[in-house]
């Protein structure tokens, strides 16, 4: 369970106080590899809900004008299901990868009453999020042929675009659910958010 803050990566499931090695994003041609990351066994949902409940408690959040514990990071938990099968002498196994990722809102500053620390969050979050539009408009574009010949999709921009690569390419499938907010203090936001998924879509 990893957390991007200001752009770096950190691990969820290990107390902020306990953090001692650093995580890095290092990217192959074969996939996308987290080092130091902490990696734990589960066999049911109940072992997984508790090691998301730890996660949970060990998130960046903080309070703006919109949010009294807004996420100031974006949340990614990565499950690896190994199904394994026998038919006498003969063993295979068969493995998927499932990212549920918790995005941090976009915000407008002026909107949310952000300064210093706060702001800067807010620049990272709303930096990666364009990124992540851009990525998934350059994916659209070379299914629907739209791209130019030999176009780079822009997975490097960003920690969050290059982490979600394998999950965003290839062989997988994605789905996002957005949320929003009634009010017109959040009127900006959830037009935002609408416009953001639709393009996404």
């Amino acid at each position: 369970m990893i957390e991007i803050y200001l752009d770096k990566l950190q691990d969820l499931l290990v107390n902020p106080k306990d953090r001692k090695l650093e995580l890095s994003l290092k990217a192959f041609p074969s996939g996308v590899v987290v080092e130091n990351v902490r990696r734990c066994a589960v066999g049911d949902f109940a072992s997984i809900q508790a090691l998301i409940d730890k996660g949970e408690s060990n998130k960046s959040v903080s309070a703006t004008k919109m949010n009294s514990k807004s996420s100031r990071g974006h949340t990614i938990v990565t499950l690896l299901i190994t199904k394994k099968t026998s038919m006498g002498e003969a063993k295979s196994s068969t493995t998927a990868t499932i990212n549920i990722v918790d995005l941090a809102g976009s915000e407008k500053s002026t909107s949310a009453g952000t300064t210093g620390d706060r702001l800067a969050e807010g620049n990272a979050i709303n930096k990666s999020l364009t990124a992540l539009g851009n990525v998934i408009k350059a994916l659209a574009d070379k299914s629907t042929g739209k791209a130019k010949k030999g176009a780079v999709i822009p997975y490097r921009d960003s920690v969050l675009t290059l982490l979600l690569r394998d999950a965003l390419g290839g062989n997988s499938s994605t789905m996002m659910v957005c949320a929003i907010r009634p009010g017109d203090l959040y009127y900006e936001e959830s037009l935002s958010t609408l416009k953001y998924a639709d393009r996404a879509k």
